[in-house]
Order: C-alpha cells, then structure tokens, then sequence
C-alpha cells in the first residue's frame, strides 16, 4: 500500500483526509482527519523506526542487524526526530566526555584528590 500524500501535488499545500472505505464491505466514512505523526516520516526513517522499535531501541542490536556503526545509528535517530518535526538536542562535544573520563580514571588510580578532579571537572565545562 502506498503511504497518504501530506501535500497537494498542484500548489504544495497541506492535504487533509476527508473520506476512508472500508476495502471489506464498502462502508465509506467521510470527515475531516489529520494523518498521524509517522506519516510525515520518509519510508527510509520509518523503516529505520520500525528496526528501532523492534530492537527495542538496543543500540548494539541495532549496529549487528543494520551494520552499521554506532555514530550513523545516532545521526539517523536524529534525522527521524527531525522529520517528525522536534528539535534534536546538542550533545556535548566528544572530547569533553574523553576529557572527564580521563579524569575520573586519575581519580580512580588514586593519580589525583576528590578536590582536585571536581575542580577540573569545572574547568571542562567552561
């Protein structure tokens, strides 16, 4: 079955559902109805979505059954959240995660104090 047009191939504009049959008995209902959220989604995104939620949302399931890597999983979940018309979070910038790993594992190993690792704890935010 093909998906339901969103736009008006003539002039661009927003199109509504305004009848369903029923392809069975032939009952016909006619209104006026919005199509749903994933309807707005690329068949590539929601073949992506359909994988997501039958993974559920198992990142590493996700990279063994797509192969693909971590990053790409992420850079496609954020496309899907964009089609569906929400904003995709900034995430903090990866050397920031390396810099603070770097220095709880100092802490860990005793390599530095409790103080000293809040301090430049700080200091990697600014």
């Amino acid at each position: 079955m093909r998906k339901i047009l969103e736009r008006c191939p003539s002039c661009g504009a927003k199109l509504e559902v305004t009848r369903l049959s029923c392809s069975s008995c032939g009952t016909i209902i006619e209104g006026h109805y919005s199509p749903c959220a994933f309807c707005k989604l690329s068949p590539e995104s929601l073949g992506f979505l359909e994988i997501f939620v039958r993974c559920r949302g198992n990142i590493k399931e996700m990279e063994r059954e797509l192969g693909i890597s971590y990053p790409t999983i992420r850079n496609r979940l954020n496309q899907v959240i964009r089609e569906l018309g929400y904003e995709v979070r900034v995430e903090e910038e990866p050397e920031f995660g390396a810099k603070r790993r770097e220095i709880l594992q100092m802490l860990d190993e005793g390599k530095t104090s409790a103080r000293e690792a809040a301090q430049m704890l700080r200091e990697v935010k600014k």
